[in-house]
C-alpha cells in the first residue's frame, strides 16, 4: 500500500448502500540516524553495482509504503470503523532503499543474542552475516558472545560466510548466550569501544526493552550507531507482529510430545497425558477412558503454593521465576482421583518438552522467516534507520518501532472470535463461563 503523504492520508473504503464510509492512516514515526545527526549524507545504494542483482525498476521501496497495522474492519453503518474517525495505524514497508547512509567500508556491524534458546538464533545470526557481506560488501562483522554483558566482558568474535555456512542445522546459538547482565553505560561504552556502528539485537521482550535503553542512550550521546531488534519467542507472545521466528518450529515439536502425551494415555487404565506447554478430565476420562491435558508454561502462578522465598525469587533479568505448573498439576490431579476415585487405576504421565522445543533447529517455514527478517532488518539499518524491529504484520514486513513493540502484548482474549473458533474446531469446554 503507497501513501500520498509520509504521516496521515485518506483512503477510499468499500461503500455501505446506507452510509458511505472513509478511513485514515497513521504513520507510526521510525526513528532515523538524521533525526539527532541533521548533517548526515545519503549515498547511492551499493546494491546497485553489485553483480548478483540489477535492482529491477520497483525494486526499492519507499517512503510512501506502508503495512497496515490492522485489516479487518466493519465498515456497516453502525460500526466504530465507520463512525469513528480514529486514524488506522500503519508501518513503514521493510525492504532495501535507493539510499543509504553508510558506506560500506567503514562499516562494523556487532550481532548479539540474549535471552533463552528459540529455534532459528543460529539461522538469523548466519543470515546476517551472508546478507551484510554478499549484499553490501561489508567485511567488518563481528559476535557478541554471553549476550548483553558481553559487550563489555568479552572480546567479539570475528564472522564470515565461511564460518557460519552451516549454522543453520544447529539448534541454540553458538554466539552463546544469557540472561541479566544488563548494565546500559557498559553496554554503551562497549559499543562505542569496539567501534561498532550496526548493532543487531536477538531476543524476546525482554531484550527488547533493553534495546530500547540502548538506542535512546546512543541517540542522547549522538553516536552515528543504528540499532535494530529481531523479536524471538517460542511463545509468540510479542505483541503487533503476526509472530516471532521459533514459534512454527515449537508448535511441531510440541505437537510431537501431545501425541507422545496422548499414546501413554491411551495405553493405560484412566490415563491421563499431561504436556507442559482446572480441567474438565473426568467427563473425558469417562467418555474416553483418557485424556490428555496440555498446560501452557508458567500457567496458574496464582494458584500454586508459594514459599517465603520463593515468593521473592527471580531470574538475572529480574523477572519472578514460574514454579513448574505441569507438576503441580499433575499431584493434584492424583489428589483429585483419590478423593474422589480411590478404588479405580489411575495413570498421570508427564511430559515436559520445554528444552527440546527451545534447542532444536528451525524448520523450513522458521528458516525461510529467518532469513528474510534478517534482510530486512539489514536495509532498514543500511537505510538509516535506527531503534525499530523487523517483523511480519498482515503477511507483509514492516519496521516497528521498537519502544512499541517491547511494550505490546500478544495476550489471549478469552472472548474474542478467535479463541471461539479455536474452541470449537478442538472440541474443548469453555472453561471462563460461570
Amino acid at each position: 500500500m503507497a501513501l500520498s503523504s509520509p504521516e496521515t492520508t485518506s483512503l477510499n473504503t468499500a461503500k455501505i448502500p446506507e452510509k458511505p464510509s472513509s478511513c485514515s492512516v497513521h504513520l507510526q514515526k521510525l526513528p532515523h540516524l538524521t533525526d539527532y545527526l541533521p548533517n548526515l549524507k545519503p549515498l547511492p545504494n551499493p546494491l546497485e553495482k553489485n553483480s548478483l542483482y540489477h535492482p529491477p525498476a520497483g525494486f526499492y521501496i519507499s517512503q510512501s509504503e506502508v503495512v497496515l497495522g490492522q485489516i479487518i474492519l466493519d465498515l456497516s453503518a453502525d460500526s466504530e470503523a465507520a463512525s469513528s474517525p480514529t486514524p488506522q495505524v500503519a508501518y513503514n514497508r521493510a525492504g532495501p532503499r535507493s539510499q543509504v547512509f553508510f558506506e560500506p567500508k567503514d562499516i562494523k556491524a556487532a550481532i548479539v543474542t540474549c535471552g533463552g534458546l528459540c529455534p532459528g538464533m543460529n539461522t538469523v545470526v548466519r543470515e546476517l552475516v551472508f546478507g551484510l557481506w554478499e549484499m553490501y560488501g561489508v567485511r567488518q562483522i563481528y559476535g557478541v558472545t554471553a549476550g548483553y554483558r558481553g559487550f563489555y566482558s568479552r572480546d567479539p568474535v570475528e564472522l564470515n560466510p565461511k564460518l557460519v555456512h552451516n549454522w543453520h542445522k544447529l539448534g541454540g546459538t553458538a554466539l552463546e548466550t544469557s540472561r541479566g547482565g544488563f548494565d546500559l553505560n557498559k553496554i554503551v561504552d562497549g559499543i562505542e569501544h569496539h567501534g561498532f556502528n550496526q548493532v543487531y539485537i536477538i531476543g524476546g521482550d525482554g531484550t527488547m526493552r533493553g534495546a530500547v535503553s540502548i538506542f535512546n542512550e546512543i541517540q542522547r550521546r549522538k553516536l552515528n550507531i543504528a540499532v535494530a531488534g529481531i523479536p524471538k519467542t517460542v511463545d509468540n507472545d510479542i505483541g503487533i507482529i503476526d509472530r516471532s521466528f521459533g514459534f512454527q518450529t515449537a508448535v511441531e515439536i510440541a505437537q510431537q510430545a501431545i501425541n507422545a502425551a496422548h499414546v501413554e494415555a491411551e495405553s493405560a487404565v484412566n490415563g491421563i497425558g499431561l504436556v507442559k506447554l482446572m480441567v474438565e478430565a473426568q467427563k473425558r476420562l469417562k467418555e474416553n477412558g483418557h485424556a490428555v491435558l496440555v498446560v501452557a508454561e508458567g500457567v496458574g502462578q496464582n494458584m500454586i503454593p508459594r514459599t517465603e522465598a520463593q515468593k521473592e525469587e527471580r531470574d538475572e533479568s529480574g523477572n519472578l521465576v514460574f514454579l513448574d505448573s505441569g507438576l503441580w498439576l499433575k499431584s493434584e490431579l492424583k489428589n483429585w482421583w483419590t478423593r474422589d476415585h480411590a478404588k479405580e487405576l489411575f495413570t498421570v504421565k508427564y511430559i515436559d518438552p520445554t528444552y527440546m522445543i527451545r534447542a532444536v533447529p528451525a524448520n523450513a517455514t522458521d528458516s525461510i522467516y529467518c532469513t528474510l527478517v534478517a534482510y530486512s532488518a539489514i536495509h532498514g539499518v543500511m537505510a538509516g534507520y535506527t531503534g525499530f524491529v523487523s517483523g511480519l504484520i498482515n503477511g507483509n514486513y514492516a519496521y516497528i518501532p521498537v519502544e512499541e513493540v517491547a511494550l505490546a502484548k500478544n495476550e489471549v482474549n478469552t472472548k474474542d472470535h478467535k479463541w471461539a473458533w479455536v474452541r470449537s474446531v478442538t472440541n474443548q469446554p469453555d472453561f471462563g463461563k460461570p
